[in-house]
């Protein structure tokens, strides 16, 4: 089985290097797609520098920036492999752990597969009260939306096979890529079936705003639009 991982990148110079050692160290058969989403500081030219040095790594570039969700739709286009697994390109999620998160794909028992921060007793830096307590809110909206049992809906680590990513339209340019996929996803049908579903529990590694966080409470914002968007005014 071969693996697909997109990686979004936007001025994460600091991290790139340790995070493709990491991916590349996993034992698994794999194609590395980055998408430099019109970095400002020296990213790119390490990505032509990691492209130089591996034989598995694409990299494509957007000429201004447009945000995760415009970086995954150009990586999902390119994906090679029999799944996809979305990566940041930061140290919070942990590459080691894909083995675990492939397992249900492999064994026939999944189509798509979400990692969970909040489930399974794994490790994680503590950080943020509030964050946490709107990761949850939006899951819990979401579920409600969805009608599915998900602990964690947005988290980063989303594999699915490629027949089924391909089969999606992202639109969303940003974060709200998150509700929109768990959206689609849970009323996308195959052979006249729901998608079989799984979660996992992973570690999390989780930065500070200090450290190059991005994420902000108008993604918030957008993430509950997003939600009602995908699930009720479609």
């Amino acid at each position: 089985m071969k693996l697909s991982v997109v990686i979004p990148v936007y001025n994460e110079q600091d991290t790139i290097h340790a995070i493709i050692e990491r991916v590349q160290a996993v034992p698994i058969d794999k194609q590395i797609i980055l998408v430099d989403d019109c970095s400002t500081d020296d990213s790119r030219s390490k990505l032509d520098e990691l492209a130089k040095q591996h034989d598995n790594i694409e990299v494509m570039f957007h000429e201004q920036n447009r945000g995760k969700g415009a970086a995954l739709r150009t990586g999902f286009a390119a994906a090679m492999g029999d799944v996809v697994i979305i990566q940041d390109a930061d140290l919070e999620y942990d590459p080691d752990e894909y083995p675990k998160l492939l397992r249900p794909i492999e064994t026939d028992q999944a189509d798509v597969v979400f990692g969970s921060r909040f489930a399974g007793g794994q490790s994680h830096r503590v950080l943020y009260y509030w964050h946490s307590l709107g990761n949850k809110f939006l899951t819990m909206l979401s579920n409600m939306m969805t009608n599915l049992n998900l602990t964690d809906m947005e988290v980063c680590y989303k594999l699915f096979k490629r027949e089924v990513i391909q089969q999606i339209t992202v639109e969303e340019d940003r974060f709200g890529f998150e509700p929109e996929i768990t959206a689609k996803v849970s009323r996308m049908r195959k052979d006249g079936k729901p998608l079989r579903i799984f979660e996992v529990g992973i570690s999390y590694s989780g930065r500070t705003y200090e450290e190059g966080k991005k994420i902000g409470w108008r993604d918030g914002v957008r993430a509950i639009w997003c939600i009602l968007k995908y699930n009720v005014l479609r």
